[in-house]
């Protein structure tokens, strides 16, 4: 866990340096308090999924980008563990990178975990990401539009990220799912 944090400060610093950002500029942009920015940047804070989502739609740069070094060439077997993965405790959420942000595509490919009863909302993402949820294992909810919609394996959901949406487990086992997420061709990078 160590080294995905310490690779989400020095992005984050690296990113925010190439704008030419201040802490403030980039709270506003981002939504992220400038004290919860410095401390990511100083890697004393671990961000949420939530937090870390706001900070990448207000820089318009890919969620991947803060868990992975760029993808290999096309053919290449991408191999992740526990290194590239970001653990919350609460609400009970692991996101493993399966392929990272690729601009030539537009997506990125994640696995995702819930824990039982775990709930995670997401702000908005940036303007035209679009995603698609497919349960691989167990059941979930999605929730799109303020309705929650119920998925079992096997089945997906297709959906605007640029509003507020969440998943949650309602069961006693945990449920994996993969999270194709697609971004409009403007992304910067």
């Amino acid at each position: 866990m160590q080294e995905i944090t310490q690779h989400i400060a020095i992005t984050l610093k690296a990113l925010r340096q190439a704008r030419g950002w201040s802490l403030d500029r980039t709270a506003r942009e981002t939504g992220v308090s400038k004290a919860m920015l410095g401390q990511i940047e100083r890697n004393e804070s671990s961000p949420t999924v939530a937090t870390l989502w706001k900070i990448a739609s207000g820089l318009g740069v890919s969620f991947s980008q803060f868990l992975e070094t760029p993808a290999g060439t096309e053919g290449t077997l991408l191999r992740h563990g526990r290194e590239s993965a970001l653990v919350e405790r609460e609400p009970g959420m692991h996101v493993v990178p399966l392929f990272p942000f690729e601009p030539d595509l537009g997506f990125e490919l994640f696995a995702i975990e819930l824990a039982p009863g775990a709930l995670s909302e997401s702000a908005p993402h940036a303007r035209g990401v679009v995603e698609h949820v497919i349960v691989i294992e167990g059941r979930m909810e999605v929730c799109v539009e303020g309705v929650w919609q119920p998925l079992a394996p096997g089945e997906g959901l297709r959906f605007a990220a640029d509003r507020a949406h969440g998943y949650r487990n309602r069961h006693r086992e945990p449920v994996r799912f993969h999270d194709v997420i697609h971004y409009p061709r403007r992304l910067d990078v």
